[in-house]
């Protein structure tokens, strides 16, 4: 059974149902691409936001606003960022806070979701077909990091 991260621990589980049949849809896609497109949806994935990023812009941009708010209009405002703190707070501790279902059901994947469609398209490249016909354990390895950092 395949491990799942914190974030997807606490999502429900036709979300990330959801999120991999996607994923799945997209590998299906790509199977019969060229090297070069597979690179570049590569080249797109280590682009993709993640979950993590999303929730540190957002909880930044609030927490910003209603500083700036709280400073310039009310004072009200900086209950604002009284709010939006803790929950990333509770994020970073439990790996889930309020704003992360509304993410998911939107499609925002964790790092570890990217990683899985990335190196699933570096295996439909033939990137690890060294590994795989190399029977010297130093060189196979060799030849995994070189391919996993390409």
């Amino acid at each position: 059974m395949k491990k799942k991260d914190r974030v997807q621990a606490h999502t429900a589980q036709h979300v990330n149902r959801g999120i991999e049949r996607e994923a799945a849809r997209r590998l299906v896609r790509a199977a019969g691409q060229s090297p070069t497109t597979l690179t570049r949806r590569i080249h797109e994935l280590e682009d993709e936001w993640d979950i993590e990023r999303w929730l540190e812009m957002n909880a930044s941009a609030l927490a910003l606003t209603g500083t700036v708010l709280g400073i310039f209009v009310n004072r009200k405002f900086f209950a604002i960022p009284c709010i939006v703190l803790p929950f990333l707070f509770q994020h970073a501790v439990q790996g889930w806070c309020p704003p992360i279902p509304i993410f998911r059901r939107r499609g925002v994947r964790t790092r570890r979701e990217i990683d899985a469609e990335k190196f699933a398209l570096k295996a439909l490249r033939g990137d690890f077909a060294e590994v795989e016909r190399n029977g010297d354990p130093q060189k196979a390895a060799q030849a995994a990091w070189q391919a996993a950092n390409a």
